[in-house]
């Protein structure tokens, strides 16, 4: 094994004998428990009854889960919609046979999409607030949930980084591989850690939470800035980079957008009232 580089060759999760616990479906439970948590402590501080938090919960759920598979099927795999139209939704393919394979290939760009229009349905049916109100809270609970689910892909042998050509990397084992690759799922969620503690910061610290949409618009910024950079040293999931000349990753092209919105959200913070 080269000097500097380790052997990843994980068991599928834990073994209950009647049931097995994959890991990467433990980071998810994580992800939306310790979301709840951090959230709750937000509503606290802001005198929010925590009935709308569980109505919260729910609307997050189905919105993270639902516009990740379906983002993934939009932007990286749309033959799906025409090949296997069940496995878009449905926890098993029919195509070339009948298998079920749990719910794989999610997207955290359609994630982000997701939250956000989940969050307009919340904020005009239940929270009777404006919706960037929410944005700037709810996301400090989406970046930290974001750190867990890298480390599920990572622990998944999935979203590897390229080949390092060096003795420094991770080899993947359960690819078959005997190679080290860059384990670009922990550079990514180590940056999430970043986010998520300027985020909470910034909140519990500062003023700017009570301008609308400041922290969405940093959460904007930080967040699909390490996506970018990272990508960099990602291998490719397809997806139309290759329409667009190779330059960018379609992570990077999708990421773009993104950014560009958190600027205008942080700039047009100043010019709305404070809450």
């Amino acid at each position: 094994m080269p000097f500097l580089s380790f052997t990843w060759n994980p068991s599928e999760g834990i073994d209950l004998g009647f049931f097995l616990v994959r890991y990467y479906s433990l980071m998810f439970v994580i992800a939306f428990t310790l979301g709840w948590f951090i959230t709750k402590k937000i509503f606290k501080n802001e005198n929010q009854s925590l009935e709308k938090l569980d109505s919260l919960f729910i609307y997050m759920v189905v919105a993270i889960l639902l516009g990740a598979r379906l983002g993934h099927v939009i932007f990286y795999q749309s033959e799906l919609i025409f090949e296997d139209p069940i496995s878009v939704l449905l926890p098993f393919r029919t195509v070339p046979e009948f298998e079920y394979t749990g719910f794989q290939g999610l997207a955290s760009h359609g994630a982000a999409i997701g939250v956000i229009i989940a969050m307009f349905l919340y904020s005009k049916k239940v929270l009777k607030k404006p919706v960037l109100w929410i944005l700037d809270r709810v996301v400090i609970a989406v970046a930290s949930g974001a750190i867990f689910v890298r480390i599920g892909n990572f622990i998944n042998s999935e979203i590897i980084g390229k080949a390092t050509n060096s003795d420094f990397g991770v080899i993947f084992k359960q690819l078959g591989e005997t190679f080290p690759r860059h384990p670009a799922q922990l550079y990514e969620s180590a940056g999430y850690v970043v986010v998520f503690l300027i985020l909470w910061f910034t909140y519990w610290k500062t003023e700017k939470s009570k301008q609308l949409g400041y922290l969405f618009g940093l959460f904007l910024v930080l967040l699909w800035t390490v996506r970018f950079f990272v990508e960099f040293v990602k291998e490719s999931q397809g997806g139309f980079e290759s329409a667009l000349g190779q330059t960018l990753s379609t992570g990077q092209w999708l990421s773009i957008p993104f950014i560009i919105a958190g600027v205008y959200f942080m700039v047009q913070s100043k010019k709305k009232p404070t809450v």
